[in-house]
């Protein structure tokens, strides 16, 4: 999925999103290996929040993302906050890098944009090339649950001075696949623009996402379900489940 005039109200719409608490996730991970991390490559990482604060947390950061919309917001956000990230616009299912990394994140559901088995597949191929030994991969999903509770055939809205938006969440053939539509009106002087956006996203029972690891020749760590750095997790009470992997000899 690339966003197009999304990315103008995204960070609008995310201020409430607790990006600190993936960070802390992701460091909890990094304390626990016998080698520092110096490298991560963060795909999809949108108009780079997490990529920015891992950055300032000396970190060498790369940020991917396939809208270029999302880049500018980023590269500009960096800039601000003298976060040297370097920002690569490529598909995350399909990229061509030349170096490896110590570590490799995808958050904020950016994997449930990903429709097809096959390319999913190819994802946790990818990230199995682009890690160093004993790196890890850390990324996190929506659960069955949370799609088929509080996702399928609902109804959003928020109504602000700046922004105003409907959302239409509609439940797909496919299963745990939703259809979001979404309409915003943005303030644009003393009037407001109407634009329109159409997002699918798929998720997929935790089994499912163990087998591709594994086919991978990546190493589960740990499961674990909404920002707890401890295992566990359920797939229909917890909303988003972490998982941890690693590449081993």
């Amino acid at each position: 999925m690339s966003y197009r005039r999304f990315a103008e109200v995204y960070d609008q719409l995310m201020q409430d999103v607790p990006y600190e608490s993936w960070v802390h996730y992701t460091e909890h991970f990094f304390q626990q290996l016998d080698t520092p991390v110096e490298h991560i490559l963060d795909l999809g990482t949108g108009t780079g929040e997490i990529a920015i604060r891992l950055s300032q947390r000396g970190y060498q950061v790369t940020g991917v993302d396939l809208s270029e919309e999302m880049l500018t917001l980023a590269q500009h956000k960096a800039q601000q906050a003298n976060a040297p990230v370097q920002w690569l616009h490529m598909d995350i299912t399909d990229m061509a890098l030349t170096r490896s990394y110590d570590a490799v994140i995808s958050y904020c559901d950016v994997l449930n944009y990903i429709h097809e088995e096959q390319a999913l597949k190819q994802f946790f191929a990818n990230a199995y090339q682009l890690l160093n030994e004993n790196g890890l991969l850390l990324f996190d999903v929506h659960s069955i649950g949370y799609v088929d509770e509080f996702l399928a055939n609902q109804t959003f809205g928020h109504v602000g001075d700046e922004v105003t938006y409907i959302w239409f969440c509609e439940e797909q053939e496919k299963p745990y696949s939703v259809q979001h539509d979404l309409t915003f009106f943005v303030k644009n002087g003393n009037q407001y623009d109407r634009f329109e956006e159409i997002h699918v996203q798929q998720t997929h029972p935790v089994e499912e996402y163990i087998k591709w690891l594994e086919e991978a020749g990546l190493e589960l760590i740990q499961i674990s379900a909404d920002f707890h750095t401890n295992p566990g997790y359920d797939e229909q009470q917890n909303d988003r489940i972490f998982f941890t992997a690693q590449k081993r000899k």
